[in-house]
């Protein structure tokens, strides 16, 4: 009973440290954000017309992903655009849950644009580094099958019935254009070869000198 009772003032005294930490204001240190980070946004394309927002919150009320997901807020995405939290913008998961619906789009008083602003972060995000796996994804897709779905059996069988031509994977002729525009370098196919060229080069570099190759 003793023992229980301890275990049971631990779990209530875990229970309220995680309770107080929720409440801990959260801050914001002025020398890590970059001044410049609006302007980076506003240099890609859509992304013009961050500065016009007020915050008036009429793309978060309309917002379907917000109406599931909680930690999905439009206007606080701007806000920390607008304020320079950079890395905490582009690290994050929020520009990669938007819908592309242009609720917000339609909505917005000043012409944001936000939708198409969210396009803008992720073309940063992946400059930065900053790589959903969703991304990826959709990159292998396409270079291995020349389109986001494969084009298979079903699909083809379903296209006969309403007299429509065969669909044909042609992968090759997208694959160069990703090799042309850089997109290549995302895939899952490229950071493999680039992971077994790594490990290669660390073992030439690591084998004793005057040692000869079986």
């Amino acid at each position: 009973m003793e023992e229980d009772k301890v275990m049971n003032e631990n779990q209530d005294a875990e229970a309220v440290d995680e309770v107080t930490k929720a409440q801990e204001p959260k801050v914001i240190k002025f020398d890590e954000l970059d001044p410049n980070f609006k302007y980076e946004i506003q240099a890609e394309p859509s992304g013009e017309f961050i500065t016009r927002c007020y915050a008036c919150g009429t793309c978060t009320a309309s917002c379907p992903v917000r109406a599931i997901e909680d930690t999905f807020n439009p206007r606080r995405i701007i806000h920390m655009a607008l304020l320079g939290m950079k890395e905490q913008v582009l690290a994050s998961e929020f520009v990669w849950l938007c819908s592309t619906c242009y609720a917000c789009h339609e909505r917005c008083p000043q012409d944001v644009r936000i939708t198409e602003m969210m396009n803008a972060l992720k073309n940063l995000a992946v400059k930065n580094g900053y790589i959903h796996p969703a991304f990826t994804a959709q990159i292998d897709l396409i270079q291995g099958h020349g389109r986001l779905y494969e084009a298979d059996a079903f699909v083809n069988k379903k296209r006969a019935k309403i007299e429509l031509p065969e669909l044909t994977e042609s992968p090759d002729p997208i694959k160069a254009i990703f090799k042309a525009t850089g997109l290549y370098l995302y895939s899952s196919e490229a950071k493999e070869a680039g992971g077994a060229s790594t490990d290669a080069d660390a073992g030439a570099a690591t084998k004793p000198e005057g040692s000869k190759d079986e």
